[in-house]
């Protein structure tokens, strides 16, 4: 299958660290030491997870290659719901007008556009769909605390709309050569380790030593297991997209894999964790650079360690 367009919506409301340096003493010197984060983005009072991914979803139409009516299959991916009910996925196909189609939501934490392009492997495999689109978004900004020392500081808000196609569309398409998705939910402090739960403790990060040390144990193999798996070695990698949760996780992951850290995309420092929009939003920024041939791993790590690469070759 092939990711055919990408387009991205990043909220315009820029937090530095200097707002946590005043409402809880964190100095922009410390965090950024932990975390390599120096500013965030914020949805706007009237903007929510819906509304990040519908963003995206407008701007993407705008060039997209193919007739917008050609999509028979939806998926929305996110852990920050607007509505659980009337899901992200139900959201886009209300904004389509595009009825009769299979429409579905899923979660797995920050692993979530992984687990929603499988899904997508999996209709186009059965021939129940040949155009899809892919939305994830995270509001993370409507549950985090900003008052907390430990977490509050991390996150941002994000939205992408990735089409994809069974077939070829255009010279210039993305292969997605192979997906690898797995849990790890019965591993060290998986259960607890970051959750968020509306109605009682919110969002928190409980053991985020346990967090870095699986995050980065997992990438760091999940990637060598999807290059063996398809005859490449690490050499063979133009770029690695890893999760945007922390500077130093990317770091140590690199470090693990013997990959040069300019390979690494990374949008943490000026985005934040932008939950299970980050790798997205890293492939459209980055989209005007790749070439023709270049191999991208896409690696992710999610809350309740859930995890997964991608791999994906520019034609």
């Amino acid at each position: 299958m092939y990711i055919t367009h990408i387009a991205s919506y990043i909220p315009s409301q820029i937090v530095g660290n200097e707002h946590f340096s005043q409402i809880n003493g964190l100095s922009d010197e410390w965090i950024l030491a932990r975390t390599g984060i120096s500013e965030r983005r914020k949805a706007a009072q009237d903007e929510n997870t819906n509304t990040l991914a519908l963003k995206a979803l407008e701007a993407g139409l705008e060039t997209l290659p193919f007739p917008a009516s050609d999509i028979d299959l939806i998926v929305g991916g996110t852990y920050t719901p607007y509505d659980t009910i009337h899901t992200l996925a139900h959201a886009a196909q209300n904004y389509l007008k595009i009825s009769d189609i299979p429409v579905v939501s899923i979660s797995t934490a920050c692993s979530s556009f992984l687990n929603a392009m499988e899904i997508v492997q999996g209709y186009f495999a059965m021939n129940k769909a040949s155009k899809a689109l892919v939305l994830v978004a995270d509001h993370n900004t409507a549950y985090s605390d900003e008052l907390d020392t430990v977490g509050g500081h991390l996150w941002g808000d994000a939205g992408t709309a990735i089409f994809v196609s069974k077939e070829r569309i255009k010279d210039n398409d993305w292969q997605v050569l192979d997906i690898i998705t797995a849990g790890a939910g019965n591993v060290g402090k998986a259960v607890d380790g970051v959750f968020l739960r509306p109605n009682g403790e919110g969002f928190k990060m409980n053991a985020g030593k346990d967090v870095f040390m699986n995050a980065c144990q997992y990438m760091a193999k999940v990637t060598q297991d999807i290059l063996q798996k398809n005859n490449f070695t690490i050499e063979d990698l133009s770029y690695f997209a890893p999760h945007q949760a922390n500077w130093r996780i990317t770091k140590n992951v690199a470090e693990k894999l013997g990959l040069p850290e300019e390979k690494a995309l990374s949008n943490i420092q000026y985005l934040g964790n932008t939950g299970c929009a980050g790798c997205s939003v890293a492939l459209w920024e980055n989209k005007d650079k790749f070439r023709p041939n270049d191999l991208i791993s896409v690696t992710v790590f999610g809350g309740g360690y859930s995890y997964g690469a991608m791999l994906v070759r520019c034609l």
